[in-house]
């Protein structure tokens, strides 16, 4: 599973994801999204930390941020 998911038709390219990412894993896409827009993209994903400063950026909720489960991961441990 992707750590960031991008739904890219709500996204109107502002952008502000990129400009806060404090890993700086996300750049525009060349792309553009269905209203001819460009779109935010991972770039580096074992980078991401998965902070969700992407997601709390974005005016649209275009982002979606999947957390490791890291309470399974400790018991998968013992």
């Amino acid at each position: 599973m992707k750590k960031v998911h991008f739904l890219r038709h709500r996204c109107k390219g502002c952008g502000m994801c990129v400009m806060f990412c404090p890993q700086k894993v996300l750049r525009m896409a060349e792309d553009l999204n269905q209203q001819g827009l460009p779109y935010p993209e991972m770039i580096d994903e074992e980078r991401c930390t998965t902070c969700g400063i992407c997601f709390r950026m974005c005016p649209d909720t275009a982002i979606e941020v999947n957390k490791p489960d890291t309470k399974k991961k400790k018991e998968s441990e013992k």
